[in-house]
């Protein structure tokens, strides 16, 4: 298991960025808990900057390089669908470091704007994800440009795990926690603490994009297609090794859910408590609802609600 976070790596990375990001807010999803059923409460981490946890990863990432002097003149690039590019832009841009962010051409134009706002430079490219990505492998081996990435990085997973320390400190007696998956660096960073702890990890992702799932039934990373409502930020197609070694631990369940599943937990979350989050979200509640896994009566289980860079139109 060389290859899976340690919990050291994240409580480095807490003590590397604490102070520049939002601690995460956890909340009772409901006032009382129900007799003949468990106890869920949500970390609010969509209200974190940038819109997303990305925020922490790049922290970490951006503070652990320029405390070791280690960024070129060309500054820092990265491939993304949006979240990630704007969590480094954003990380960058207080360090006064460049940021090139490549990004397809299809990504929402809100994430778009938030990018430019940032003062990132953004390279728009057509086709799919991983077109962006060899544009950025380009730009990177002429520019010298260091390359980040969306999630797998040790700096960038031990930064997205300090979420976890939070709820812990909030929730000490919890059993459970559900986190949606894309390429697995908030996975990998939750589930070094989670096991510290002794508790439950539910990694949910969309059937549309299995990365994780279809790598335990291989025993390492494969590449998947993906698709999907929720595809712009669990559209990884390959989980990193990190996350797949993390995910053979005895105490993570390992769930898909469907479309419409996650559309219907975003949903609730806005009719029931007015939280506006992005689909990646919603998967997180998905898992633990309907056909994914069933928590017991009186189990303690926290949501992680990763992001609300949405378009919340659609929400009524």
């Amino acid at each position: 298991m060389a290859d899976r976070l340690k919990y050291d790596d994240v409580a480095a990375a807490a003590a590397r960025i604490h102070g520049a990001v939002r601690p995460v807010a956890v909340v009772p999803a409901e006032p009382v808990a129900p007799p003949d059923g468990p106890s869920v409460c949500f970390a609010l981490e969509q209200l974190q900057f940038t819109g997303t946890f990305k925020a922490r990863g790049a922290q970490n990432f951006v503070r652990a390089h320029h405390e070791a002097g280690s960024f070129p003149a060309a500054g820092v690039t990265i491939a993304s669908g949006g979240n990630a590019g704007m969590a480094c832009a954003w990380s960058a841009s207080q360090h006064d470091v460049r940021a090139t962010v490549f990004v397809p051409s299809s990504v929402p134009q809100l994430k778009i704007d938030r990018l430019r706002s940032y003062r990132a430079d953004v390279r728009l490219i057509d086709g799919p994800f991983a077109d962006a990505w060899d544009a950025c492998d380009a730009f990177a081996e002429e520019s010298g440009a260091l390359r980040s990435h969306a999630y797998d990085d040790r700096f960038i997973a031990a930064g997205a795990g300090t979420v976890m320390l939070e709820i812990v400190e909030q929730v000490p007696e919890l059993d459970t926690v559900a986190v949606a998956v894309g390429g697995g660096g908030l996975f990998s960073g939750i589930a070094a603490v989670a096991r510290h702890h002794g508790i439950r990890v539910i990694a949910v992702e969309p059937e549309r994009a299995p990365t994780l799932h279809a790598a335990l039934g291989a025993g390492r990373p494969v590449e998947v297609e993906v698709g999907g409502v929720a595809a712009d930020s669990l559209g990884g197609r390959r989980a990193s090794a990190s996350a797949v070694a993390a995910a053979q631990h005895g105490d993570v369940r390992s769930v898909l859910v469907s479309d419409d599943a996650i559309i219907e937990a975003r949903q609730r979350l806005w009719d029931e408590h007015r939280l506006a989050v992005e689909h990646a979200a919603g998967a997180a509640l998905a898992g633990i609802s309907g056909d994914g896994y069933r928590p017991a009566t009186s189990e303690r289980v926290c949501v992680v609600l990763c992001g609300a860079n949405t378009d919340p139109s659609d929400l009524q």
